[in-house]
């Protein structure tokens, strides 16, 4: 057993722990892992934990599909590799830790079917222009309860949009949650009732952006398992309910240099050269991103004109009617927010898109048009998003850069999966066009995401 190894087993064992989580997050941002017994962990990380290929071409219900040749090479094996330093204690499962792994092939080059490795791909890019991506994320959920079968909100007072308190969370789940998430140390730290019953949000504190990637995938895992026992669920669904709002996935987007200073600042509108920059090739790639950013069906019902969701590839100075949003904070704290995702999105691949549409920006010298002024909806200067994921995905297609920037083999992999999502689901609706919430989005989407 290698020192490493060693160390760590004792360092569990002195906590109390004795299963061990190891997991990830596949190409759908579905997590998924294996407990290995402390006892016998360096039997479990002798060669891995290993996991089949075919994970990366499973489908939200179980099918495994052919793409990027993964079922046609026999369904080969990949393996993980443990970070002592990503150990987290779960206080809501006594004796027990979790931790995210990086996936390997058998010949430990990198596998570039796995979402990790494809940001850490796109930071490593940054890295050559002497920048470090900063990221923080903004998520909404619902809670619901299960009565005969079907999923109803957990309360339905209206009115309640920054509350806290019993009426919002009368059976004290939020509470616990929130509580849970800051002895697990993944920097939450705030949060609060939404506009819809039953909606929260819980806000993230920003950093590095494979960091603040992996706390935000630990973060949904983590409230999903919570929730779940209680038995209820919480879903990060974008448009669980049609009658009421939906759940988006807002990304805080900054870069500093290798010291710290950030590199926003001062300039036009108190924004840099590099932030101008940034925000030209988030819009010359906003509708390739929306794919990665609205990775469902469902997705495109929350998005569209009057909906404080964005509706065109457009930006504003502290405009929430703008796919960014630049807020009003400069000096070290100038960003951008990003406005377009949805609480179903893959934390590592939206995250990785935006910034791999932002270095197009930086590295192709994009000029930014004027920003927005009021409510942007009908501002025609600025195209039109995709309203729907099958020409998100077609866009994405088309998309040379962002493909080569993230990893052709699980852009293909992600078309592939949405591809038979969408025929799934044109056959089991009979208007695959509504507008409407159907029966087969909460079916496909209420546990997963």
């Amino acid at each position: 057993m290698s020192s490493s190894v060693d160390s760590l087993k004792k360092e569990l064992q002195s906590l109390g722990v004795d299963v061990l989580q190891v997991m990830y997050a596949d190409v759908l941002g579905v997590t998924r892992s294996k407990y290995l017994l402390t006892s016998e962990l360096e039997k479990g990380v002798g060669h891995g934990p290993s996991f089949c290929q075919g994970v990366w071409v499973t489908t939200n219900r179980g099918g495994v599909l052919n793409a990027g040749n993964i079922a046609s090479d026999g369904l080969q094996d990949f393996v993980t590799k443990l970070d002592s330093s990503r150990v987290r204690k779960l206080p809501y499962e006594p004796g027990m830790a979790c931790t995210v792994v990086d996936a390997f092939n058998p010949d430990e080059s990198e596998n570039n079917f796995a979402p990790r490795t494809v940001l850490k791909k796109i930071v490593s890019a940054y890295a050559k222009h002497g920048l470090v991506p900063t990221v923080g994320a903004e998520l909404e959920f619902y809670i619901a309860k299960c009565v005969n079968g079907k999923y109803f909100r957990s309360h339905e007072n209206l009115g309640f949009v920054y509350t806290t308190g019993s009426m919002v969370d009368p059976d004290g789940t939020f509470l616990r949650v929130i509580r849970a998430l800051d002895q697990m140390e993944l920097g939450a730290f705030a949060g609060n009732h939404e506009f819809s019953p039953s909606q929260y949000e819980i806000n993230l504190w920003h950093s590095e952006a494979l960091d603040a990637a992996d706390r935000t995938f630990i973060f949904k895992t983590a409230i999903k398992d919570m929730v779940y026992r209680e038995g209820k669920i919480a879903t990060f669904m974008g448009k669980p309910w049609g009658d009421e709002g939906g759940s988006g996935f807002h990304l805080h987007f900054s870069v500093a240099d290798k010291s710290g200073n950030n590199k926003m600042r001062d300039g036009k509108d108190g924004l840099s050269d590099i932030a101008h920059s940034l925000i030209a090739g988030i819009l010359a790639n906003a509708a390739a991103i929306t794919a990665l950013a609205n990775p469902t069906v469902n997705a495109f019902k929350r998005l569209g004109p009057d909906t404080l969701a964005p509706f065109r590839a457009n930006w504003g100075l502290d405009n929430r009617s703008c796919m960014v949003r630049i807020p009003p904070e400069r000096g070290g704290g100038t960003r951008l927010e990003v406005r377009v995702g949805d609480g179903a999105a893959n934390p590592y691949l939206i995250i990785a898109a935006i910034l791999a549409a932002g270095l197009d920006g930086i590295e192709r010298k994009l000029k930014c048009p004027d920003a927005a002024v009021g409510m942007a909806y009908e501002m025609e200067s600025a195209p039109i998003l995709p309203m729907t994921l099958e020409a998100a995905l077609d866009a994405l297609e088309a998309n040379a850069h962002l493909k080569s920037q993230l990893s052709p083999q699980l852009v293909e992999t992600f078309l592939v999966l949405k591809r038979e999502e969408i025929e799934r689901y044109q056959n089991s609706v009979s208007d695959s066009s509504t507008r409407e919430v159907t029966q087969w989005e909460q079916d496909e989407y209420l546990l997963r995401y």
